[in-house]
């Protein structure tokens, strides 16, 4: 089981990271999303972004973007691109014009929404399948992606908690996708983070 903890805005959390034994995969940062509150204006973000990512990937979250920011962030080292709410020509419009690999996020709330995985199957690279709430840490009924026969790697996320049974998620997914759940009163918790990171390592040493 993987890891992505998104939401990063502080150098200390960040740095905390990628020098952490056993960090997560994937990093992400809220780049053009400002009603997020772990939104980053580009200045700061490049000032982040200076940090050595080591081991970990670095996720760009992206809601529908325009040219303008792909073209001011398109020389960050950014490995993934996650996508909210771009058409199937846009993310692989994306891909090619940019060559980063894409996280396309699908926000589900019944099973109509799920199946829309499959108009995207052929650009993307991860599917992250999340609630209808964006920035609002909300969940949704994972039975919907249950025992689901898809052939890349599967990123949940919506509303995951720090005591959340791990081994739950890993019958229908290959990467967790955690942000709120690593907060105390909207900041980034490194007590958290360090639980968190010590549940995942133990469930992946005992597999």
């Amino acid at each position: 089981m993987k890891l992505k903890i998104c939401g990063i805005s502080d150098i200390k959390t960040l740095q905390y990271l990628t020098n952490h034994p056993f960090p997560p995969t994937y990093i992400g940062f809220i780049v053009n999303y400002p009603k997020s509150k772990r939104f980053v204006e580009l200045k700061a973000l490049k000032d982040l972004l200076k940090i050595d990512k080591k081991k970990s990937y670095y996720v760009a979250v992206l809601v529908k973007p325009d040219t303008k920011i792909l073209e001011e962030i398109k020389d960050l080292p950014f490995d993934y691109y996650q996508l909210y709410d771009c058409s199937p020509e846009e993310v692989k419009k994306i891909k090619n014009n940019y060559n980063k690999k894409v996280i396309t996020a699908l926000t589900v709330e019944s099973k109509k929404d799920f199946e829309n995985y499959q108009n995207y199957n052929d650009v993307t690279d991860i599917f992250l399948f999340d609630s209808k709430g964006y920035e609002k840490s909300m969940s949704f009924d994972h039975k919907l992606i249950e025992n689901k026969k898809i052939n890349k790697e599967i990123m949940l996320a919506g509303n995951i908690q720090i005591d959340d049974k791990l081994e739950n998620y890993k019958k229908i997914a290959d990467i967790i996708d955690i942000s709120g759940g690593l907060e105390t009163s909207g900041l980034k918790d490194i007590s958290k983070i360090e639980i968190f990171l010590k549940k995942i390592k133990e469930l992946n040493d005992a597999a």
